[in-house]
């Protein structure tokens, strides 16, 4: 490896979602084999509401192996199954239980951050999903009191009755949490340009970048979920693809890797992978080519 390829791999905290597959420091074993340096992992089976009990001996080995790899950061996401905005009551209560589960976890882990998609309204209306989506996170903060992970909210696609496809949605349910000092935000390039946010074009990308600075600020974005987009700007439809495979393209990934104030923000895959997460390698590869020298 030459020395210019050297200092890309060292300028961006970059990596992809990682199979626990033999338990959660599998995936420490697994990235590093990878030569990830940013990971993205379930602490559960993602399709369960309860998953097994991390048990102290887990935590530890995770701990251990996490601090003697190269991966800087981790992120937790959250059960798919988790809506905390849903109109069933029987199941808002379950979500709300299943998310401080979930913040529980990452907490026994030392993850910092627990990604979630907002929730879907499911015909109440926006207003109503995110004033209860605050609602939720308040009950969780107070049930979680004085736990270091922070809740973090990804921006949506806007697909069927989601919440969180503006930057908007994210600032107003920011401002209802009572500890804000607990939120951060996620953005996912194929969601956010599938709600509409032009990334690919330069003068929009700029556009994009200082709207969310100006609504929510640079300072909480703490991760960037690297999609391309199967689905054309404004589609509204989240389906993911490989990166300059999709409607977003090498440029709008350009844009992104070289943009000095996100240089230290992590940027995870949620690509389409097989067991060995091979293609994950080629996304990476892909992603670094696209750094000009002096990013």
């Amino acid at each position: 490896m030459d020395t210019k390829e050297n200092t890309k791999m060292t300028t961006h905290l970059l990596g992809a979602h990682t199979s626990i597959q033999g338990g959660v420091s599998a995936a420490i074993t697994l990235a590093e084999k990878l030569n990830f340096t940013a990971i993205q992992i379930f602490t559960k089976n993602n399709n369960q509401w309860k998953g097994k009990v991390l048990t102290q001996n887990e935590a530890d080995e995770f701990k251990r192996k996490l601090a003697a790899s190269a991966i800087k950061v981790v992120v937790s996401h959250d059960s798919y199954l988790i809506n905390l905005c849903s109109s069933k009551p029987e199941l808002l209560e379950k979500s709300r239980e299943a998310f401080v589960d979930e913040l529980d976890r990452c907490e026994m882990l030392g993850i910092p951050y627990l990604n979630f998609h907002p929730g879907s309204h499911g015909g109440m209306g926006e207003e109503e999903g995110i004033k209860l989506i605050a609602e939720s996170l308040n009950l969780a903060h107070q049930k979680t009191k004085n736990f270091k992970v922070k809740s973090m909210l990804e921006a949506t696609a806007g697909q069927g009755t989601a919440i969180g496809y503006t930057f908007k949605h994210l600032k107003k349910i920011i401002d209802m949490v009572d500890e804000k000092e607990r939120m951060c935000v996620c953005i996912d390039t194929a969601h956010i340009f599938a709600a509409g946010y032009d990334i690919k074009d330069k003068k929009n990308y700029n556009k994009v970048i200082k709207d969310f600075d100006e609504i929510i600020g640079l300072d909480l974005l703490k991760c960037f979920h690297m999609n391309d987009s199967k689905k054309p700007l404004a589609s509204k439809v989240d389906r993911h693809d490989h990166i300059g495979k999709g409607f977003i393209g090498l440029e709008g990934f350009t844009n992104i890797m070289n943009d000095k104030r996100l240089l230290h923000i992590p940027k995870i895959l949620e690509t389409p992978k097989g067991k060995e997460q091979l293609e994950d390698l080629e996304n990476i590869k892909t992603l670094r080519s696209l750094c000009s020298p002096n990013s």
